[in-house]
């Protein structure tokens, strides 16, 4: 039961007039008994809150930065009217618009939305529904909660589609639908034409040359039905903040414009994430999109290391032909000193191994600041910091990997790039 503030206020002045018609107690003790019965009268004339029934409707999914609506569906199955107020309760980073008035007569039904902005990924489970109904007289009420399930799924934003568009314009090139055609370790035949100056020689085919008045040239298609395994670290590196967000969410970004492109290209993509076990997995198939977005969204980094052996083994397990394995990490000397670079040759004598990293650009800003002795201390901090990097990156091209190592909003489209370079070279 709840009471107002006008329950209160009513007590005092009932009791002043009392006191001073009747000084003595018994005027006071009548007031309170006779409040007291009001009280329960109000109560015993509220709707109940118990036998309410609920329902939900609404938005099941939607991306990070977007708007959901979920609708509560309420039905007064009682005798009397349930007036006063409800609060639809979610978690607080749901960002909910909670509360609402009500008024549903005896058999009715109303309906009530509460609107939704998520800051972050994952699911959003609603907690409950807790009605207060009033009595006719506003002096006291009915409270009860109510569990109601419904989940929204807060899917990764997918910023880094934008650049989609001009990479599918230069993947048009490279599969034929344009004059630029290449030639490489991963072409195949396409088509046959004339000479013209600045062909490579060896692309000559000298017998239809001979069947012809001009000389003949093949051109040659990037080869598709290739493979490629994206492998996202969720260990403790992937946990640190860069800006606003974690590593995690940017390498995400990467891997599904990666993803998309790659798709489109008529490549098989798998993508697995993992730190001391499988956190996702997601099979190529003609819905690759949408399942890769909706596994994402609820993988959270795990503040353990991740250990790379057990990664290393999981991708060879699940690929034996060649493939291009784009591994979603740090570039942090120890992590790599200890766990990667040990297992290393077993991935590059197979695959080729294309490692993607996220860059702090708040390092290279230190590393320019100058000014008093604090600042001259970042700096060298961060030079140390930036030196590590890139004999980390050295050491990882001496042993036949590539490194994309690019701040959050470059990192997506530098490494569609290196995707389509590596298939204009075939090496896909």
């Amino acid at each position: 039961m709840a009471l107002t503030g006008r329950l209160g206020l009513l007590a005092l002045l009932g009791a002043l007039v009392v006191g001073l018609l009747f000084p003595s107690g018994t005027g006071v003790l009548a007031v309170v008994v006779v409040l007291l019965v009001l009280v329960a009268v109000d109560l015993a004339l509220a709707g109940s809150v118990r036998a309410l029934r609920f329902s939900r409707t609404g938005t099941t999914s939607v991306r990070l930065g977007e708007a959901a609506s979920v609708t509560l569906l309420m039905t007064n199955p009682g005798r009397r009217a349930v007036r006063g107020l409800l609060r639809d309760a979610w978690p607080p980073s749901a960002h909910a618009d909670d509360r609402h008035r009500v008024a549903v007569p005896p058999g009715e039904r109303r309906a009530f939305t509460t609107e939704l902005q998520p800051s972050r990924r994952g699911d959003r489970v609603a907690v409950r529904v807790t009605v207060r109904a009033w009595g006719p007289m506003g002096l006291a009420a009915r409270q009860g909660s109510h569990a109601v399930p419904w989940t929204v799924r807060v899917l990764p934003p997918f910023h880094s589609r934008k650049h989609l568009p001009s990479r599918l314009a230069r993947l048009q090139q490279l599969d034929g639908r344009s004059a630029v055609l290449i030639r490489g370790q991963g072409t195949e035949f396409d088509s046959l034409r004339e000479y013209v100056i600045g062909d490579d020689v060896r692309s000559i085919d000298w017998r239809a040359t001979a069947r012809a008045a001009d000389v003949m040239v093949r051109t040659w298609r990037p080869e598709r039905d290739r493979h490629l395994v994206l492998v996202l670290d969720t260990g403790r590196v992937s946990a640190g903040r860069v800006g606003d967000a974690p590593r995690l969410d940017a390498a995400m970004d990467a891997a599904l414009l990666l993803a998309a492109l790659a798709s489109r290209a008529g490549d098989r993509v798998d993508l697995v994430a993992y730190d001391r076990q499988v956190r996702a997995s997601v099979p190529n198939s003609p819905t690759l999109l949408p399942s890769l977005v909706n596994a994402l969204a609820p993988i959270e980094p795990s503040l353990v290391e991740t250990d790379a052996r057990g990664m290393v083994a999981e991708v060879l397990r699940r690929t034996r032909r060649r493939a291009l394995v784009v591994l979603l990490t740090g570039l942090e000397p120890a992590p790599l000193e200890d766990g990667l670079f040990p297992v290393l040759g077993s991935l590059t004598a197979r695959h080729e191994v294309l490692l993607a990293s996220v860059a702090d650009p708040r390092v290279a800003e230190m590393a320019r600041s100058r000014g008093d002795a604090e600042a001259v201390y970042e700096a060298a901090a961060a030079e140390r910091t930036l030196a590590e990097r890139e004999s980390a990156v050295a050491r990882l091209t001496r042993r036949g990997v590539r490194v994309v190592d690019a701040v959050p909003e470059d990192l997506p489209p530098a490494l569609a790039d290196r995707y389509l370079a590596l298939k204009a070279a075939g090496r896909l």
